[in-house]
């Protein structure tokens, strides 16, 4: 068990090269307010002066001490070691059975413990400054006796309340923060020290206490000034924990007064007048009070908990070594062959985009879509809703459709809808399927942009190492996806500009949906034709052309008159197109939505203005503006048919885009920088003038590879401190 508290010792050392307090080991913390007696007890259990003196807040960085007992034996041993060392100047062994070694000066030993005092200040000021202020950079001691235990003290800065002359205002914030930093490691033991001639109800080491460890299992206190207080009172009840209940207990200290150090009072006589004191003031507690019961309880306390902790210091060791190897890993070995490794990082860039894109990366992003997942969802989510969003008639009036009908006949009155109307209404609703293509490529390339980004933070951290050799990638990878988003736009163009090139109306879906309409004007026909009125004679409806009586059964055979006779204005002008009238052809479904519509020969009722009355001059210049009023029937009738024509053409081109455009962005964007990059690549980046510049690593890389070694040496070697444990079976 005794052993345990070096072992504590060997691994601050082992922690203390590194510069790291990642590890809360386990050490005892001295809280306490100005002037309660904290440094006397300190140096009571050092048996010398070696902490500074005077008013006001002295100690302003943390102490951390470390006290080591030796033997003879052992001070022979660090005598040869020392004769054998060079650090500036050879040493000439220890000349004394005591002496101190500081942190911050190395292999330098100090047999005087003045100047270990003065060296104390010195440092304290070096970083403190001389304003009285404070640091929370520990000053490291290490003090070697055969007259101490082996402990681990650290000692901080005074509670105070008001700061004091140029003190900064916050010096009571700043002195609590320091205290809690430290006592908040679960690993430590709190010395809270009160002095005897103050309220125990008021201590505010006590209290600061408390805030971290509320059970009180890990705090200790010391009652100081013993023979300070007043006359007629002493501290039995304190000490017997009837006041203040503590778990660790209460131990009452005697401690020099400022006579006494300025007489030079030695630590030992003071221990002597200790000791009778309390034999005469408190007899029955004397065995269990004073500066040497102290140091041996503290000892107990320290190794019981040392105990305690080394099995989650191990766990918490090996943790952090697997850690940092992991992050040494990261950062590479330093490089040799920079030929091979500049080829290695662009062949694993390359491999590592391309993988995202076919979904076979090793890093899978698992919070949104990303590489080729998302291309996919661009394609047939983004793409498809936004192209079935566009309605085929959108933006187009029945004004618009009347006007363009009446613009594509010229001066004649039309006596048919010309097919230079649909034509023309078609190809400006196609004209609106261009955006959103153009819209896919764009969102597409972006994506193809975020997959480098996302090859660098996920994939590829070695390129992490060599900044220009990243930017170079990037640069290469984003021009290559610059020079292919023109071309791929002018191909999703040109798929748009075919489809307006030629007009199919012979297309096989949209002959089907021109027969299907032919069939329901058809029905609709013959649904007027039985719906005449009544007060209209049979026989009236039943005539023949020359006047004379049909059967009841012949009277298709005026439909067909009726036929010819409004086919007959066509006959002489358009030839064998007469015979076109098939469920195939919209010109014909337009001849048979004619038939029998002797109501509506009237002509169309146009909304010009009326004619002028005679006497007024007339502008022939004045050009009629449609306004909306109520259609007539053949009016409707075209408007439907064409708007009808029109939505199933479009529906036919729509389809078309959605599947050809991202074909063609496969093709010529995706594909192609996959195929391509690493000839890219190579060819732009692998050449023996760029080797050097490439391959520079950043500034602080090979400062944090460094760091992150000196970290993984001492983490392994404080493992194999605690190994050493476990064979001796110390716990």
């Amino acid at each position: 068990m005794e052993a345990l508290i070096p072992v504590i010792n060997k691994l601050q050392d082992v922690f203390n090269t590194v510069g790291a307090d990642i590890i809360q080991l386990p050490q005892i913390v001295v809280v306490g307010t100005q002037s309660s007696g904290k440094s006397s007890v300190l140096e009571s259990l050092v048996g010398r002066d070696i902490l500074p003196r005077g008013t006001g807040i002295v100690t302003r960085r943390p102490l951390i001490l470390q006290l080591v007992h030796i033997d003879p034996e052992d001070r022979r041993k660090t005598n040869e070691e020392n004769e054998s060392k060079k650090n500036g100047r050879l040493n000439r062994g220890i000349d004394g059975e005591e002496w101190g070694k500081f942190l911050h000066t190395k292999n330098k030993i100090y047999t005087d413990f003045e100047e270990i005092r003065q060296e104390i200040e010195t440092e304290t000021e070096r970083i403190s400054g001389i304003n009285k202020g404070i640091s929370d950079e520990p000053i490291h001691l290490k003090i070697f006796s055969p007259h101490v235990v082996n402990l681990t003290l650290v000692d901080l800065p005074g509670i105070t309340k008001l700061p004091v002359g140029d003190q900064p205002k916050d010096i009571e914030g700043q002195i609590r923060e320091l205290i809690y930093k430290y006592i908040s490691n679960p690993n430590s033991i709190i010395l809270a020290v009160t002095a005897a001639n103050t309220d125990m109800a008021t201590s505010e080491a006590l209290k600061v206490s408390r805030d971290m460890d509320p059970d009180g299992r890990r705090t200790l206190a010391v009652v100081t000034k013993l023979d300070l207080m007043d006359a007629g009172t002493d501290a039995m009840d304190v000490l017997m924990g009837r006041v203040i209940p503590v778990k660790l207990g209460i131990i009452g200290v005697v401690n020099r007064s400022q006579l006494d150090i300025n007489q030079k009072k030695l630590v030992a006589d003071a221990a002597r007048d200790e000791y009778a004191f309390l034999q005469k003031k408190y007899p029955s507690l004397a065995n269990r009070n004073g500066t040497k019961y102290l140091a041996r309880t503290l000892n107990r306390l320290l190794m019981h908990h040392i105990r305690d902790c080394l099995p989650e210091l191990k766990t918490r060791i090996n943790v952090l070594a697997a850690q940092y190897q992991s992050l040494l890993n990261s950062y590479g070995e330093p490089v040799e062959d920079k030929s091979s490794t500049l080829l290695q990082l662009i062949t694993k860039f390359a491999a590592e985009y391309c993988h995202t894109i076919e979904g076979t990366a090793k890093y899978i992003e698992t919070t949104e879509l990303c590489g080729g997942a998302r291309i996919c969802y661009i394609f047939h989510e983004t793409f498809g809703r936004t192209l079935e969003s566009v309605d085929p008639l959108g933006n187009l009036t029945t004004i618009d459709v009347l006007t363009a009908i009446r613009n594509a006949t010229g001066p004649r009155p039309a006596l048919f809808v010309p097919e230079v109307s649909f034509e023309l209404l078609v190809k400006r609703q196609v004209k609106r399927l261009e955006e959103p293509s153009l819209r896919c490529v764009e969102l597409v390339h972006e994506e193809m942009q975020r997959i480098i980004q996302h090859c660098s933070n996920y994939s590829t951290q070695e390129l992490l190492r060599f900044p220009k050799l990243h930017d170079a990638i990037v640069e290469v990878v984003t021009s290559l996806l610059r020079k292919r988003l023109p071309v791929t736009n002018e191909m999703v163009h040109n798929l748009v500009a075919i489809e307006l090139a030629y007009i199919n109306t012979k297309h096989p879906d949209f002959a089907d949906a021109c027969g299907l309409m032919n069939n329901n004007i058809e029905e609709q026909r013959r649904n007027r034709m039985r719906d005449l009125p009544s007060a209209v004679p049979r026989d009236k409806s039943l005539k023949g052309p020359g006047g004379q009586s049909l059967s009841p059964s012949e009277p298709h055979a005026l439909e067909g008159e009726a036929a010819k006779a409004a086919a007959g204005g066509s006959q002489s002008g358009q030839g064998s197109e007469q015979t076109d009238g098939g469920t195939g052809n919209w010109r014909g479904m337009l001849r048979k939505g004619d038939e029998g519509a002797a109501g509506e020969r009237a002509g169309l009722q146009h909304s010009y203005p009326s004619s002028p009355l005679k006497g007024h001059a007339v502008n022939l210049l004045d050009v009629p503006v449609p306004v909306s009023r109520k259609l007539s029937a053949r009016e409707q009738r075209d408007c439907e048919v064409i708007e009808r024509l029109i939505k199933s053409y479009f529906l036919i081109v729509r389809k078309n885009i959605q599947d050809s455009v991202p074909k063609a962005v496969m093709h010529f964007l995706v594909n192609h920088v996959k195929d391509c990059l690493q000839s890219e690549l190579v060819g732009q980046l692998y050449k023996a003038g760029l080797l050097d510049d490439l391959l520079t690593e950043s500034e602080d890389m090979a400062q944090r590879r460094n760091e992150s070694a000196d970290m993984l040496k001492a983490l392994q070697k404080a493992s194999q401190v605690i190994a050493e444990i476990r064979e001796t079976h110390m716990w």
